[in-house]
């Protein structure tokens, strides 16, 4: 990953983690809160029924004139107490506060209870029990727990999240530094025959047809460069459609690229019949000057293209170097270039693609390595 990729990796992990970790703990706090709440209402539901228990024991003891032994009870502590305050039977941790009917006391809950209406001399029924804060202590180590865990779970989860998120711009930066390479390997060629013409030029002091020729043809690149950039960067939707007389652009293109043609010994066979449809003329010339660019970039020198074009098709085929199977898939995605053999940014086919898509034509590509491609489109 490049800075900027790395730099709005780190952003969104760090947001992704500082939001969930402030809901996790939010979520936890709420938890624990509402468990503990809802544990000391059933702890004084226990002791409750606890005291309610020995106190209805004791008054049905004094009723049928017997005597009553206090039981021993699981997690809580009971005592029987007289008016006096004087204890008859249990045994009791910490000391009692009478004037409380229900309270906490270092690490447990004391109940009082006076149901017992006096009966066998017993005047409250006092029970202490510490079970609810081991079951709290229990409940907050698990919750800890869990939250170590989930906020493990939660960081392996963002670093998956950022990563497959972030992809498609790392595969984008990815693309425009390759398209700032090429774009800068293809402006280097036709910018340095142009100084180097120019200065042969200036030197010789006389008029050079074959320098002047070099200097046209790399003017030529850099304007179709110009003009792929611009379509790619601005489009040109705004310009309207027109009845225009297909043929003649398809001519006018052959004869704009004659020097570039000449240059490499490639011979034209066309087979142009008169056509006319309806297409913006930028967008006509821009379908036309990248099939023939690509036509002439990927053929060999001394070679021929044959170019046919009627009323209903139109037709590119050349004797190049060919596109193999597996590439002619991806070939009309943006930036995606089948091979290295005469650079380019790997836009002219996205670009046709797109007009060709706009005016609802249809294109096709049959190509064999080494024995050349041809390009056929539906008009």
């Amino acid at each position: 990953m490049n800075r900027i990729t790395k730099k709005s990796f780190y952003s969104f992990l760090a947001l992704y983690l500082i939001s969930s970790f402030i809901f996790l703990a939010l979520a936890a706090y709420w938890f624990f809160t509402s468990q503990v709440s809802l544990e000391m209402n059933n702890n004084f539901y226990r002791m409750t029924q606890v005291a309610d228990s020995v106190s209805a024991k004791i008054i049905q003891a004094d009723m049928m004139h017997k005597s009553y032994k206090l039981e021993s009870f699981a997690n809580s502590a009971v005592a029987l107490f007289d008016e006096n305050r004087t204890i008859l039977q249990g045994e009791l941790p910490q000391a009692v506060d009478f004037d409380k009917d229900f309270y906490m006391k270092d690490e447990g809950f004391t109940l009082v209870s006076q149901h017992t209406a006096g009966h066998l001399g017993v005047k409250y029924v006092v029970v202490e029990s510490s079970q609810c804060n081991q079951n709290v202590a229990v409940l907050k180590n698990r919750v800890i727990y869990t939250v170590i865990f989930t906020a493990l779970f939660i960081i392996i989860i963002s670093v998956f999240l950022s990563y497959m998120f972030l992809r498609p711009l790392r595969d984008k930066m990815q693309e425009i530094e390759q398209f700032v390479k090429d774009t800068t390997h293809e402006l280097n060629t036709p910018i340095t025959a142009l100084m180097m013409s120019t200065s042969r030029l200036k030197a010789k002091k006389t008029y050079d047809e074959r320098v002047v020729k070099n200097i046209s043809i790399s003017t030529k690149q850099l304007y179709d460069i110009y003009a792929s950039l611009s379509f790619l960067s601005f489009d040109t939707k705004s310009e309207e459609a027109i009845l225009l007389a297909f043929d003649e652009v398809v001519q006018e293109d052959i004869s704009y690229m004659s020097e570039l043609l000449e240059k490499k010994n490639i011979k034209i066979v066309r087979d142009i019949k008169p056509c006319s449809i309806i297409i913006a003329p930028t967008k006509a010339k821009m379908l036309i000057n990248n099939l023939l660019t690509n036509a002439i970039k990927y053929s060999t020198p001394n070679t021929t293209i044959e170019i046919k074009l009627s009323h209903k098709s139109f037709s590119i085929k050349d004797e190049g170097i060919g596109i193999s199977q597996d590439k002619l898939q991806d070939i009309f995605k943006r930036f995606v270039r089948a091979n290295s053999y005469a650079g380019g940014f790997g836009i002219g086919l996205n670009i046709v693609d797109s007009i060709v898509k706009e005016y609802g034509f249809e294109i096709k590509i049959d190509s064999k390595l080494g024995e050349g491609t041809e390009v056929r489109i539906t008009l």
